[in-house]
């Protein structure tokens, strides 16, 4: 069964949204109704959230915390960050039905407190995980995102351009379509780089709005890295699959380490001025995460 989880920015809770989810027991039966199926992570205002549905992840498994007593963990996979916050209303009323039952919509926020795990319909959910890709299940955005019809398969094509309501019943199935996936990450990952090359600094766009520079995940997902901004760099093709192979990585301080002795010459000259530091998004929130840093970088080391 699916539900909403709330989650803060700043919380006394062990949470990393990405991997888990950390509560007090009194939700352990609603979380454990969730097992195997998706949640969606919503953030209050209170605690400097951004007052919306934010993400979705699916939970794998739930165990207790060994050193907090009354307290468990939910481990999540395939998280994925909405295109934009999903607001609490809908039209006229609200995504979750049973707050349109509350007799003073001004006071939804105190009608929600101590329901931080709630389950929710599969309808429910739906309509604000499509409202959540709103931007990238939009075919008009298909060649930015690079979902144009050359670059996807049929079914995926029958998906984008889906009605609405046709896309909210087969939501799960486009939240594990890794086509559609990598285009949300992209879209999200050039926005934050400005579709510029954080090595080459260069930004190229043409026709339909495409930008060349590639969005590279810094901790790969086969390894178990996140569709997160703050797990991607934005990078030109080249750029990119030198990262990829481990030939070049970054500092904690966001300087850029090139292998000399497996760079060819005539490349080592895009980042004669980048040594120092790479071009980085204007929202400091947005920055490579050091921990996904850190792990590429063992990888260079390592080779």
């Amino acid at each position: 069964m699916k539900a909403v989880f709330d989650t803060r920015p700043v919380t006394s809770y062990d949470d990393d949204v990405t991997h888990r989810y950390h509560f007090p027991d009194r939700y352990l039966e609603a979380a454990r109704r969730t097992l195997g199926d998706w949640v969606l992570f919503r953030e209050p205002r209170r605690g400097g959230g951004r007052e919306g549905y934010v993400a979705v992840a699916r939970v794998e498994r739930i165990t207790p915390d060994p050193a907090r007593p009354k307290h468990s963990y939910a481990w999540l996979c395939d998280f994925l960050p909405f295109d934009e916050v999903v607001p609490l209303r809908r039209g006229a009323g609200f995504y979750e039905v049973t707050l349109n039952s509350v007799p003073d919509p001004s006071r939804i926020g105190a009608a929600l407190q101590g329901r931080s795990i709630r389950n929710i319909s599969d309808a429910e959910f739906g309509a604000v995980a499509r409202a959540g890709l709103q931007a990238t299940l939009d075919p008009a955005n298909a060649i930015a995102r690079r979902l144009s019809p050359t670059e996807i398969d049929v079914d995926t094509a029958a998906a984008l351009h889906a009605s609405p309501e046709e896309q909210e019943r087969r939501i799960v199935q486009l939240l594990v379509n890794r086509k559609i996936r990598d285009a949300a990450f992209r879209g999200a990952v050039c926005a934050a780089y400005d579709s510029r090359c954080a090595v080459t600094r260069l930004r190229i766009v043409n026709g339909g709005g495409r930008a060349e520079v590639q969005a590279a995940h810094i901790w790969s997902v086969a390894s178990g890295g996140p569709d997160v901004v703050q797990n991607g760099i934005a990078l030109s093709a080249t750029v990119h699959w030198l990262f990829d192979r481990h030939l070049i990585s970054l500092t904690d301080n966001y300087g850029l380490l090139v292998s000399h002795n497996k760079v060819p010459s005539e490349l080592r000259t895009l980042f004669t001025r980048q040594l120092d530091k790479i071009h980085l998004p204007a929202d400091r929130g947005l920055w490579p995460h050091l921990d996904y840093v850190r792990r590429h970088r063992e990888e260079f080391v390592a080779g």
